[in-house]
């Protein structure tokens, strides 16, 4: 099979598109046919192994190396075939998955209470925008900031990957959503459910911005100090990014946020995307909002299996409008 292969921390041209060995399922595990993957800063802080920082932190990053050869966190393909043991799926199914690597190959084997069955009203390449960024949404949304009808949710970052799914979520919820964006996204940040839209290269949104119960900071600037002036007394400041850089940033951020938190009444949570099996059960519950029409993914540009370097560079812009996938042929 054709699989991305990475020996060595550095840009996209990295990677190497080559033939190896077809995975074989083991015991409870699913071999998975992937037709859709799409890209996350996950997926290129691994490429480049940064912040540097985070190679000294555990989660996954080798110290010197990479410690994983095949990238790729979202999955959506067909079941190829099952090892044994496993009773919920047979060959042909249409799946998802959020995995910690292997997305960025033809085939991959994952266990198969990481799997959840594709939502019927999605194609594969719109089912691999979900994994990580919408369970990171659902969980910022749901359990972080627990959004409830008539709360005030203010979305900082709301036009890219996350952000387009926690303002949908937000406002399913019963919430009235405030989206931060650029100018450009102001149109798309509103058709997909918020009720105000913040241009932060004409405005600061934690001078104008007040009274909101939640904040979804996702783009990660300005401060925290200054951004804590937005929520009420007793309002949540979820942390979900920041700003990349090649040393410390976003734990820098991150990392300020929770001082903060320690220093003022007002909440501070960092998301973590759950990981399997509570990945797997999260996508159930998305899926049945797909299926509902309450949420809809934002697909910015579909590049082929061949152009995955190009589709990462796009990504590493901090630029894109939704999500940018894959098509695996």
């Amino acid at each position: 099979m054709k699989a991305y292969v990475l020996h060595s921390y550095g840009p996209p041209e990295n990677l190497q598109l080559t033939d190896v060995d077809e995975p074989v399922p083991g015991a409870g595990e699913v071999l998975v046919r992937v037709r859709a993957t799409s890209i996350n800063p996950y997926d290129w802080h691994h490429l480049r192994g940064e912040p540097v920082v985070a190679r000294f932190m555990g989660g996954g990053f080798g110290k010197r190396r990479p410690s994983q050869a095949i990238l790729g966190c979202d999955v959506a393909g067909e079941v190829a075939a099952v090892g044994p043991g496993v009773t919920r799926f047979r060959p042909g199914d249409e799946v998802y998955a959020l995995v910690k690597h292997g997305g960025f190959a033809q085939y991959t084997c994952i266990p198969e209470d990481h799997l959840a069955p594709k939502p019927r009203g999605l194609s594969f390449e719109q089912a691999a925008t979900v994994p990580m960024a919408a369970l990171t949404a659902l969980v910022a949304i749901r359990d972080d900031a627990k959004v409830q009808p008539g709360h005030r949710v203010l979305v900082n970052g709301a036009s890219g990957g996350v952000g387009t799914y926690a303002v949908q979520l937000a406002r399913s919820a019963g919430a009235e959503v405030t989206g931060v964006c650029s100018a450009r996204n102001a149109e798309l940040v509103r058709s997909i459910g918020a009720a105000e839209v913040i241009d932060y290269t004409t405005q600061d949104f934690t001078r104008l911005a007040r009274g909101f119960d939640a904040l979804i900071d996702i783009a990660g600037s300005p401060s925290v100090w200054a951004a804590r002036h937005v929520l009420r007394p007793a309002g949540t400041y979820v942390v979900v990014g920041g700003n990349a850089g090649r040393w410390a940033r976003p734990v820098d951020h991150m990392i300020g946020a929770t001082v903060m938190g320690r220093l003022t009444a007002q909440p501070v949570v960092i998301t973590a995307t759950p990981a399997a099996p509570a990945s797997a059960r999260d996508l159930v519950e998305l899926t049945a909002l797909f299926d509902s029409g309450a949420v809809k993914p934002v697909v910015e540009h579909r590049y082929p299996f061949t152009q995955l370097p190009e589709a990462i560079r796009h990504v590493e812009t901090g630029r894109t409008r939704g999500k940018v996938v894959v098509t695996v042929e």
